[in-house]
């Protein structure tokens, strides 16, 4: 890799980047090429990768961008159906069966490039050299109590935007539980132990949310739970795959139970794996809360890109992880990222 070019996002609500202006400086100072795009809606000015050493682009001029260019973004590129040509590093979503995936396979097929799954980047234990799911968890907290609030109030829940900062974030919840003037919730939160769950668990620490904390050992009987049912908010910060056991029967719906919110911030409901079988679609910044039962009330909330709900921190957490390995391309992380998009590209050798 000699030449990343760092795309604007094109999905809204997506003030993301993964590279920071002084990551810019870093890769430029090593002797590579940098490109960045200029975006509408990125968290991070144009002028600050300028003044780092980027070449500025127009948004979306990557299409003519020169082949050997690394095409560097984050979430989905737009669905025009045009064959992809160069090599790119994104969030694909394309090796567990998804409809889009296979779609976006099916690109890279017609046009000759690559895909370096950023969910994939793993080092040699497996473990990601890069995630955003701590900000994810402390987001899609966030946003349940946000939809607990709702409730109380008797409202529905209105939009969500991104925040100046955490600090603004936690001063605007502080600010509507204390004019709510009511007891805070309990929650539940599964997957603990990991960077989603405790994302979650330190948000409801900031917000006096007294929280069971979970992880594998005490799911491990396979359920069912009914002490999830016990709490205002559960938390879902695990991934569906199989085995998972379920942790939210449709039969919830009608249960007696004190639960009220359930935020799936793992956010996968069409798979078969999901835990959660209460609804079976994703929630969007504009209408973040589905009503899956009236009387008693039951919302979801799964927004799947939740840590641009903070994109600053979540954007600077993410580009300090990556950094070294966009520094080192012949690395075998990268290597494993090539050698799983030519599992996938092979069908029925990826399940």
């Amino acid at each position: 890799m000699t030449h990343l070019w760092v795309r604007a996002e094109s999905r809204d609500h997506e003030a993301r980047v993964g590279i920071m202006p002084e990551g810019v400086a870093a890769l430029v100072k090593a002797g590579l090429t940098v490109t960045v795009e200029d975006s509408r809606q990125r968290c991070v000015p144009i002028a600050d990768y300028a003044a780092a050493g980027a070449t500025v682009a127009a948004e979306g001029a990557w299409v003519d961008a020169p082949l050997d260019a690394l095409i560097f973004g984050l979430k989905e590129l737009p669905a025009d159906g045009t064959p992809l040509r160069h090599t790119h590093i994104m969030f694909g979503h394309a090796y567990k069966g998804q409809p889009d995936g296979r779609v976006l396979l099916d690109r890279f097929r017609a046009g000759g490039g690559r895909l370096l799954d950023l969910e994939y980047l793993v080092d040699d234990s497996g473990r990601r050299v890069a995630a955003f799911g701590y900000w994810a968890g402390y987001a899609g907290a966030a946003v349940s109590l946000m939809a607990w609030m709702a409730q109380q109030r008797g409202s529905p829940m209105g939009p969500v935007r991104a925040v100046a900062s955490q600090t603004h974030l936690l001063a605007d919840l502080q600010g509507d539980l204390v004019q709510l003037g009511t007891e805070r919730p309990t929650a539940l939160i599964i997957g603990a132990l990991g960077r989603v769950g405790t994302g979650a668990a330190d948000l409801c620490r900031d917000m006096g949310v007294a929280t069971t904390l979970w992880d594998m050992a005490d799911t491990a009987s396979g359920g069912p739970f009914p002490q999830i049912l016990t709490h205002e908010l559960f938390l879902n910060c695990i991934l569906a795959r199989p085995g998972t056991p379920v942790f939210v029967p449709a039969s919830a719906k009608v249960a007696p139970r004190r639960l009220s919110v359930i935020g799936d911030i793992a956010c996968d409901p069409d798979s078969d794996f999901s835990p959660i079988k209460v609804y079976d679609r994703v929630t969007t910044w504009d209408a973040p809360a589905l009503r899956v039962h009236d009387a008693p009330v039951l919302d979801v909330t799964a927004i799947d890109n939740l840590p641009s709900l903070m994109p600053r921190e979540s954007s600077q957490d993410f580009a300090d992880q990556l950094l070294p390995h966009l520094a080192t391309p012949a690395s075998d992380v990268w290597a494993r990222a090539s050698h799983l998009f030519d599992r996938a590209m092979r069908p029925g050798d990826l399940t």
